[in-house]
């Protein structure tokens, strides 16, 4: 018999006998390397052979597999894998077939010990490079099989480890073998990453092995930091196109398992994904997650928070471009959500609601510090856009939008703190500034407070807001630490153009009944400001005129309590103290020292002091009477003048009051109604500009005037309304004939009206149409006229 089984033997092919001699007749004592060593060189001298040896070694690991012969399928694995390691030929794709099946017969074993060889087999095969690409070649199986590894829940926790380190090991494999070949398997596709993804979340979020100390050495095969180094390593591997595939399993495991509250774990992962993917990817995963965000439009509060805060963590991380392309689209969507949630029933009782807006408002200030200056700006003009415009007396009865209005100029005042101002032109475009002023007005006193805390914000460029919160005098101002620089000729510009803009709302703010100290505190900041940062001659004359129709308001005024009156005279005598040393004027100085001293001697209630103190501003009780005040406690503009004076200071602006001055703001907003009149009535809109010019000269334009003169406006633009439909109607219905006549002849009447008035200024007749008599003078021809600046185009 044993000859029989010689002769047998000797007529197998050379190649199984290669394979039959690594076996050692005992299987404890391992390969037989020597034999090993034949068999390898066999393989590489006739690769044709491969897939024959790989055939037959698998078909002795399955009988020796099934008869539980498990030394036996050790030793061929470690042959196989010695073999899969010394060959590179082109054939090697069928060797690797037969080994690909070994290793799925292993993993569909239920010991962890097969499985654990298995899978240290698959991820050295993963490691190696093959020369020629495979077509055919499938790993849906190994995606499943090694993501179900990694829940295991074997009883004995050392297996229960071993088993889930080995899986997340031959997930990492898979991806290695597979991400970087276009022609294999697409892993980025949602039927594997839907698997992978969430086997990586489960075991970084597992607390059964206990969490890893960050201050202790690391623990490599510790499930934990095994499925963190692979996550890392996914995501370092994803492209452009395979961002949001990976992502969204990610935010489907936080819903489906309650990550989202408490936020911990979401952090985490998106701090791990935003420091792994590549730079310029980064705005991808914001705006997944502002996607995902807009599907919890109607979520639970505490959901939407730590969403918004974990977009908060990942633009902290991300680079300056990390908003993308779309910027507007991204403040927009933040917008969206902040209105939705103070829409929202209750939202202004609700701690959580608020929390939701903080948050938002914060993450919007960091979208805001990653863009450019310019942007910022955009930034702050879309906010305003966003602001729901209504008059005072609407303010008063909706809620809802004062609530609206305060959350989005919370806002607008986060991305101001992100803005570093060089210009003040560029600051205050005129988009931004106008509704900005008009916001100032508002009745709720809140609103009016955090409009101040914007202007401070984007005024000061020296830091000193925080040195001018508190209202006081000072007999040094160097006490206060300021810093002053000297203004450039843009600012005086800019200052020049829309100054009385803003002395105007200055002065209206003022007279607001509902103001508190904290009011009157930012407007002495603001004025406090525009002296430091735009310190001019010209620009100070004005502060102080406004200076003394604010202390005027407050002697004359009847509507406001007797505490809103001391504190406003106590912020004068505080501004004039710090303008007065600013100037370096010793006229000035001593003059407002004076008042200030008399003040302190007998009239105590007029200072910072006294006025400002902590306690119920309402309460007049306290405050002596301000009726008949004596001369010495007021200032007086004729003793400021003189001061001035003396120092070259030009003071024909400090002698015209206040409330007879033209806000040029107003003025630019109403005169675009005379472009939009009819094109029918060109000849009476060039008669009535000369009449509006005569006007001019002859009336005294004052404020009172110019509201008087908006108030009946509306009249006005009921028969623009009017003309227009007409000048509708006949372009819908009449003739096209009609129409071309039309317009010929009052072209000419318009070119023959223009022609007799150019004639009569050439040759300087005293027609009626040639000049304009001025205080019952003789005429003045129009071209020797000196007209406002605000007529000249």
């Amino acid at each position: 018999m044993a000859g029989c089984c010689g002769c047998c033997s000797a007529m197998k092919p050379r190649y199984k006998r290669l394979v039959d001699n690594i076996f050692p007749v005992n299987p404890q004592d391992g390969l037989v390397k020597s034999n090993m060593e034949k068999l390898t060189f066999y393989a590489l001298s006739s690769p044709e052979k491969l897939d024959r040896i790989g055939d037959y070694m698998a078909q002795k690991l399955i009988r020796s597999l099934a008869r539980r012969r498990l030394g036996v399928v050790f030793i061929a694995m470690e042959a196989l894998d010695q073999l899969l390691v010394a060959c590179h030929a082109q054939t090697i794709n069928l060797f690797v077939e037969s080994f690909l099946k070994m290793v799925q017969k292993l993993l569909e074993c239920d010991e962890p010990d097969l499985q654990c060889l298995a899978t240290a087999s698959f991820i050295k095969f993963a490691n190696i490079e093959e020369d020629t690409p495979s077509y055919h070649r499938r790993y849906d199986f190994f995606v499943s099989k090694f993501s179900s590894m990694c829940h295991n829940g074997l009883s004995n926790k050392d297996d229960r480890r071993r088993v889930r380190t080995s899986g997340l090991r031959g997930l990492q494999g898979v991806v290695r073998k597979t991400v970087s070949d276009d022609l294999q398997v697409n892993i980025w596709d949602s039927m594997h990453m839907d698997k992978i993804v969430p086997s990586l979340l489960y075991n970084m979020h597992d607390p059964s092995f206990g969490t890893v100390d960050p201050e202790s050495p690391k623990d490599e095969d510790h499930p934990s930091y095994v499925a963190e180094t692979v996550f890392r390593d996914l995501i370092c591997r994803a492209s452009y196109g395979n961002i949001k595939p990976l992502l969204k399993p990610i935010l489907m495991h936080f819903d489906n398992h309650s990550l989202w509250v408490p936020n911990n774990f979401a952090v985490k992962i998106f701090t791990i994904i935003m420091f792994s993917v590549q730079p310029q990817y980064g705005h991808l995963v914001i705006q997944s997650i502002m996607s995902h965000l807009d599907t919890h439009a109607k979520s639970d509060s505490n959901i939407k928070i730590s969403i918004v805060e974990v977009l908060y963590e990942t633009v902290l991380i991300a680079a300056g471009g990390s908003v993308g392309p779309s910027v507007l689209e991204v403040f927009n969507t933040l917008l969206r959500h902040l209105r939705i949630s103070v829409d929202s029933p209750g939202s202004d009782n609700s701690p959580t609601e608020r929390r939701f807006q903080e948050s938002v408002i914060n993450t919007i200030g960091e979208f805001a510090n990653n863009l450019p200056d310019y942007q910022k700006i955009e930034i702050m003009m879309f906010v305003m856009s966003k602001m729901p415009q209504s008059t005072e007396e609407d303010m008063e009865g909706g809620q809802m939008d004062v609530q609206l209005q305060t959350t989005l100029l919370k806002t607008l005042l986060k991305v101001a703190t992100k803005y570093k101002t060089v210009l003040m032109s560029n600051a205050f475009p005129s988009e931004l500034l106008r509704p900005l002023l008009r916001m100032s007005l508002a009745s709720d006193p809140g609103m009016r407070l955090i409009v101040q805390d914007i202007l401070h914000t984007l005024i000061d460029r020296h830091n000193n807001t925080a040195k001018l919160t508190t209202v006081r005098i000072p007999k040094d101002i160097s006490q206060l630490g300021l810093t002053v620089d000297k203004c450039s000729r843009q600012d005086i510009m800019f200052m020049k153009r829309v100054g009385t803009s803003f002395y105007a709302h200055l002065y209206e703010n003022m007279e607001k009944e509902s103001n508190r100290l904290e009011n009157y505190k930012a407007l002495y900041c603001t004025m406090a400001l525009i002296s430091i940062e735009m310190g001019e001659e010209d620009i100070l004359v004005e502060l102080l005129r406004l200076a003394l129709d604010i202390q005027d308001l407050a002697v004359s005024s009847q509507h406001l309590t007797v505490a809103y009156r001391c504190a406003i005279h106590a912020m004068v005598a505080a501004y004039l103290n710090l303008i007065s040393q600013l100037t370096s004027i010793p006229a000035l100085y001593q003059c407002t020292a004076q008042v200030i001293e008399t003040r302190q001697e007998e009239a105590t209630h007029l200072l910072p002091e006294f006025a400002f103190k902590e306690f119920d501003i309402t309460d007049s009780m306290e405050y002596p009477s301000l009726d008949n005040l004596d001369p010495s406690y007021l200032f007086e503009q004729s003793a400021i003048s003189e001061a001035l004076d003396s120092s070259g200071y030009d003071i024909s602006k400090l002698n015209t009051p206040f409330s007879e001055k033209v806000d040029f703001m107003d003025i630019d907003i109403t005169f675009p109604q005379l472009e939009r009149s009819s094109s029918t009535s060109s000849c009476s809109s060039l008669e009535s500009l000369f009449t509006m010019e005569r006007q001019t000269l002859s009336d005294e334009i004052t404020f009172d005037s110019l509201k008087k003169m908006l108030a009946e406006d509306s009249h006005d633009h009921k028969e623009e309304a009017r003309k227009r439909m007409e000048i509708l109607n006949v372009f819908k219905k009449a003739p096209f004939e009609e129409i071309v006549a039309r317009s010929e002849a009052k072209s000419n009447l318009f070119h023959n009206k223009l022609n007799e008035i150019l004639d009569n200024i050439s040759t300087g007749t005293d027609s009626p149409d040639s000049g304009i008599r001025v205080n019952g003078r003789d005429p003045v021809p129009v071209f020797q006229m000196q007209f406002p600046d605000l007529f000249v185009y």
